[in-house]
């Protein structure tokens, strides 16, 4: 029988934004439409796992971005020790996804393979497409390789029952999202195949991008995957914070509850 999951998105940063930097071709509206920032985590009876690893304050003062509460502290909150955390899943190696080098110093990376090409290849060579990364959180992740941390993916694969990564590219090369059996049916963590329910839901595409094509394919994937009865969740909309539930009193705003009631 498949395992069912607890999901939660921890929010840890904010950044205002107007709306016209959030797709291809601007916005007519253009009023504030600010980027939330999230790590997600998948809580089964017998095996967890954590999307993404987020940025410190460095890389937030380098960056213009602010920091509300650590993604470790969130953790926390619902009962994950960092250093307890086996499995962490890295959708793409952007910056705000791949930071926070010793938050899990016991876990194997998982990533896919033409995301590990993209990000120490010869794209990097364009500012444009490298200005979303941080070379040091892709020099650690090199040295995990090296150190027997990193469990390459090619496309889709089954991580437990009722887990599974799946590549869609568009916003990098090797972007992978995350389904997730839950009570209440599937659920997919989209991360940045869709920062905002706008872009999938409009056909819309984020500025910031490697393949348009993949990445309005990408949106019709994750929906797919699914089904009609699944929920997707975008990687940056402050609008889960109102669709979703609090995980527990005193969270409300800052640690949701994905697969409880909307």
């Amino acid at each position: 029988m498949t395992e069912e999951y607890k999901v939660y998105a921890v929010k840890y940063a904010h950044h205002a934004r107007k709306a016209s930097e959030n797709f291809i071709g601007g916005d007519p509206h253009d009023g504030p439409m600010p980027l939330d920032y999230f790590v997600w985590a998948i809580v089964g009876e017998t095996h967890s796992f954590i999307v993404d690893t987020g940025f410190d304050e460095t890389e937030a003062k380098k960056r213009g971005r602010t920091i509300t509460r650590s993604p470790a502290e969130g953790l926390k909150a619902i009962g994950i020790a960092p250093e307890s955390v086996s499995d962490v899943v890295i959708t793409h190696m952007h910056y705000d996804h791949a930071g926070n080098h010793g938050l899990f110093p016991n876990a194997t990376y998982h990533l896919q393979d033409s995301e590990m090409a993209y990000c120490t290849g010869r794209c990097m060579c364009h500012p444009a497409l490298s200005q979303p990364f941080a070379v040091d959180d892709v020099t650690a992740m090199v040295r995990r390789v090296f150190e027997g941390q990193v469990r390459f993916h090619d496309g889709a694969s089954e991580l437990a029952l009722g887990v599974s990564v799946h590549r869609v590219g568009g916003h990098t090369a090797g972007l992978q999202v995350v389904r997730v059996r839950t009570r209440r049916g599937w659920l997919v963590l989209a991360s940045d195949a869709s920062h905002f329910y706008a872009n999938m839901d409009q056909g819309r595409p984020f500025p910031i991008v490697y393949n348009v094509a993949d990445m309005l394919e990408g949106h019709r994937a994750v929906k797919a995957l699914a089904g009609p009865d699944g929920d997707v969740i975008p990687g940056h909309d402050p609008m889960v914070l109102e669709r979703y539930p609090a995980a527990a009193s005193g969270l409300e705003g800052w640690v949701m509850r994905l697969d409880g009631e909307k």
